[in-house]
């Protein structure tokens, strides 16, 4: 006879990525010609989720290097520069995200620089990402389960037997007595010689 049983365990209930944009801007202490190159750093994150919402917090660094006083010379300017993404996660079906859920975050395609330009005595640029993000939380499982499955080997008494005895058999060395006996008796007439000649 079969049934079902609902076990309760630990598994991945949500999971989806998604790819974002953000535009920045920065002061440089030099009124800007050109921009020579622009790249980020320092690029950390963290997930998290709130009244069934999830959410993914971060922060990266912004180094550009620019020319000013008619491209004669030149500089790097930089900024640290905060985000907060919302990431609509669907969860499998008869589960539900509470705040016990563990958020993995995952970044898919680092952040890069897809756009810069100057505007006035600012550089602005555009950044894209693609963050993945997966839910981990409770859900059930049902289990099949048999009550008389039996997998077990049936072992008769004659092949106990024979068993045994092929392990003895095996195990027995017909010299094991004879050589530690000869080997005794030795050192016994020697000890004896060496008495009867003091």
């Amino acid at each position: 006879m079969a049934y079902f049983k609902e076990i309760v365990t630990k598994a991945v209930i949500g999971k989806g990525k998604r790819a974002t944009t953000a535009v920045h801007e920065i002061v440089p202490a030099h009124t800007p010609n050109t921009v020579l190159g622009c790249w980020i750093i320092n690029h950390s994150f963290e997930g998290g989720s709130s009244n069934r919402d999830v959410f993914i917090n971060g922060n990266y660094d912004v180094n550009v290097w620019y020319s000013y006083d008619n491209d004669t010379k030149t500089d790097v300017c930089s900024g640290n520069f905060n985000y907060m993404d919302k990431m609509n996660v669907p969860v499998s079906n008869k589960t539900q995200l509470t705040n016990d859920s563990e958020v993995i975050v995952n970044s898919l395609s680092d952040p890069n620089v897809i756009d810069v330009k100057i505007v006035g005595n600012k550089i602005v640029f555009t950044i894209r990402k693609e963050m993945g993000i997966e839910i981990v939380g409770d859900t059930k499982i049902r289990v099949n389960v048999e009550d008389d499955f039996d997998d077990y080997t049936e072992i008769s008494e004659d092949q106990i037997n024979e068993d045994i005895l092929n392990q003895i058999d095996a195990a027995v060395d017909e010299n094991y007595l004879s050589e530690p006996i000869e080997e005794n008796m030795e050192n016994k007439n020697a000890t004896t010689s060496d008495s009867s000649e003091q």
